[in-house]
């Protein structure tokens, strides 16, 4: 009888940078979790269980499709079908920049968590600054928009991010700032294009 064949989860540099944040058999819900490739990779690495919210019909049937555990649900709606303290980890991947309404929704993180997890494209990453000072709102694999078709409402910086934490009761535990797959660790905030914050409420 041949051995049953299991493909190994796509490796991508953002996964696996949020994957070093996570502890193996952990309870993780991701919000706007798309079709649940990250959920699939941290279940297939991190052996998590996992859930995933998500309001587009066709990333939802795609989770279903993946096996993955996922509500259908509008971000800006809050949490409320959550109980405090439900998961170990609440990941916001990429999806920060696009919610209107920022600071009730970290604030919900916090209270469904017992950590939560944002990855995010820095708005002060040098091309951007470059693009900006052309005349030319910034264009790159982070931000692949037109200004006029982007779903980008609230872009920032690390500086920006750790301003507001500080602001909203967030402490920062951990922060891993990302160029393709290298880590960048000299001056984060101008060569660093993706950032990784891993944070809880202050105590």
């Amino acid at each position: 009888m041949k051995n049953k064949i299991i493909s190994s989860p796509i490796f991508r540099p953002d996964f696996a940078a949020i994957a070093n944040f996570v502890t193996t058999g952990s309870k993780v819900l991701d919000l706007g979790c798309g079709d649940g490739s990250l959920l699939r990779y941290l279940r297939e690495t991190r052996d998590i269980h996992g859930y995933g919210v998500e309001i587009n019909d066709e990333n939802v049937q795609a989770c279903f499709n993946n096996g993955i555990n996922v509500i259908q649900n509008d971000l800006e709606s809050g949490l409320s079908s959550f109980g405090s303290g439900a998961f170990d980890y609440v990941i916001l991947s990429q999806t920060l920049q696009a919610v209107r309404h920022i600071e009730n929704l970290i604030k919900e993180m916090m209270r469904v968590s017992q950590e939560g997890i944002v990855s995010f494209p820095n708005f002060g990453y040098w091309k951007n600054r470059l693009q900006i000072l052309s005349g030319l709102m910034p264009i790159s694999e982070a931000l692949p928009y037109q200004w006029f078709d982007t779903p980008n409402i609230h872009l920032c910086t690390l500086k920006d991010f750790e301003i507001f934490c500080h602001q909203h009761g967030a402490s920062i535990l951990e922060r891993r700032i990302m160029n393709g797959g290298r880590q960048i660790s000299f001056m984060p905030n101008l060569f660093g294009e993706l950032a990784f914050y891993r944070f809880e409420q202050q105590k």
